[in-house]
């Protein structure tokens, strides 16, 4: 497995998160880095890009229509992203640093796969406009998890009930969720950008 992923690695305080910075469709691993930096400006972080392109636009798996995932694609790319996390932590000297997903759109998605079923991969996760990536046959432990998840009501990529499907999932398997569905598209606004601030300055307080 060539676990190898283009990156940025930016050093900050390791007694905050590190933010793990997950594009959505087209983007790269410069896209979110500034949201990252202004949400938690002392955090460490590491965006990766997507290896998978979609009509030359970088994703994290494959799709066979909107909504329609390659289920045994998705598997591989998450164990893929696992092992690099790993292989991260020991190349930064991260230690026992927390590493925190912030993913957006199909980033959101694969950091939603990493939680249920490669857990130890992250410590919380942070999921945008995220939606079900796949029903795992049993639910992981997820009870030392805290994870936020911000969907839109009004997206017209994933319905409503999909999204609240996925949060609960996440909160049967034992995450400390914060859920909140508000009148909004699949775009980010500032309400998203002043709602993961907040979050993170709550539940990681250094």
């Amino acid at each position: 497995m060539n676990t190898e992923f283009n990156h940025i690695f930016i050093p900050g305080d390791l007694r905050l998160p590190v933010l793990l910075l997950l594009h959505g469709t087209g983007g790269d691993e410069r896209d979110l880095v500034e949201l990252g930096q202004s949400v938690s400006p002392c955090s460490a972080i590491l965006s990766v890009r997507g290896k998978v392109l979609e009509n030359g636009m970088p994703r994290f798996f494959r799709r066979l229509a909107e909504g329609v995932f390659d289920l045994e694609d998705l598997k591989f790319r998450t164990e893929e992203l696992s092992a690099f996390i790993d292989e991260a932590r020991n190349e930064y000297e991260l230690g026992n640093a927390r590493i925190v997903a912030l993913g957006y759109s199909n980033g959101a998605n694969i950091a939603a796969s990493l939680l249920l079923s490669k857990p130890d991969a992250l410590d919380g996760a942070v999921l945008l406009r995220a939606m079900v990536p796949f029903v795992p046959q049993t639910l992981p432990d997820l009870t030392d998890k805290k994870i936020l998840m911000l969907s839109g009501l009004m997206d017209p990529i994933i319905p409503a009930d999909n999204s609240t499907r996925l949060s609960e999932m996440l909160k049967d398997a034992g995450a400390t969720m914060t859920f909140s569905m508000k009148p909004l598209g699949h775009g980010l606004t500032q309400a998203d950008f002043s709602g993961i601030k907040n979050w993170l300055e709550l539940t990681y307080k250094g």
